[in-house]
């Protein structure tokens, strides 16, 4: 099953790390947090635009800090709870709790920590901000569980991702924004898109050992499709989150390239070669997120954004 919640790990056996701590960071993977992080910013920046047209810079600090807690919390937590389906799978059997590099005791104590600094990050920002707290946290612990008993877990993803740039949005203004959802379902949908293809490569250990997935349930083929036309809908919603927020022609121009980023993650797998899905996610993918949030910033500066 696809791993790709807060990111994907990388497959293989997992070398012997030096210390705990290390050991702890392998399991979360902590330099993935990056892929989460971009939309986050881009949301706090539109929000910035919106109430002052100056940057919050206290407020996008905690909400790095809120975002990186809460994604190390659910790795932490994804990992302990998937640790005897990730040993029945060749490709994750080499993962740290599988091999008992990493305790289960130590990766509990990491997540209730994460999840400590969480709360005290949205604590810091405002009352409204630790009230939401729990409706961020949920979905995060739901996700672990949703291959258990659905064959879409993808859409749990989704939903669990769409929080992040709602959640910066109101961690700058405390109020609810239109714009911010759409911005979260675009963020959702993108990152439920390439889950579907990644978990392709898993779709016939899933079925044979009863976990659920698109690509388990209903095919490869359809998997991969299911995924084109997620990712168009993540498009659609980037148009739309465009103009809601009056951006310029720094962030059409973004489109474009995300949109030619779009073509290659997809033309790249088949399902005849999944062998180039790990450059999907990581070149295609990553890429989309660090490029798409570049042209935002240049497209805030061009509108007079204060720094």
């Amino acid at each position: 099953m696809s791993d790709t919640a807060f990111a994907p790990g990388v497959p293989g056996p997992a070398s012997a790390p030096d210390g705990p701590v290390r050991a702890f960071l392998r399991v979360v993977v902590i330099e993935h947090s990056v892929f989460a992080l971009p939309f986050a910013y881009v949301a706090a920046l539109a929000a910035s635009f919106d109430v002052s047209r100056s940057v919050h810079w206290l407020d996008i600090a905690l909400v790095t800090v809120a975002m990186v807690a809460a994604r190390t919390f659910a790795m932490a937590t994804n990992r302990i709870i998937d640790r005897k389906i990730d040993g029945r799978n060749p490709r994750t059997a080499g993962r740290e709790l599988v091999t008992g590099v990493v305790s289960v005791r130590t990766a509990a104590v990491g997540a209730v920590v994460a999840l400590g600094v969480f709360a005290g990050s949205a604590a810091a920002l405002s009352w409204l901000c630790l009230a939401l707290a729990p409706f961020a946290v949920a979905p995060l612990i739901v996700y672990s569980y949703a291959k258990r008993f659905t064959n879409f877990p993808h859409a749990v993803l989704a939903l669990a991702q769409a929080v992040a740039p709602v959640g910066a949005w109101i961690a700058i203004t405390d109020r609810w924004s239109w714009a911010s959802v759409v911005l979260g379902l675009a963020v959702g949908t993108w990152i439920a898109g390439f889950d579907l293809i990644y978990a392709c490569q898993d779709a016939e250990v899933d079925r044979g050992i009863g976990v659920g997935s698109v690509p388990a349930r209903f095919g490869i083929r359809v998997a991969l499709a299911a995924s084109v036309v997620t990712h168009v809908v993540t498009f659609a919603l980037f148009v739309v989150f465009g103009l809601m927020e009056d951006f310029g022609a720094w962030w059409w121009a973004g489109l474009v390239v995300t949109a030619v980023a779009f073509w290659y993650e997809h033309a790249i797998v088949s399902a005849d070669d999944l062998s180039r899905v790990n450059r999907a996610f990581l070149t295609a993918n990553g890429f989309v997120g660090i490029a798409l949030f570049g042209f935002a910033v240049l497209d805030f500066v061009s509108r007079g954004l204060a720094w």
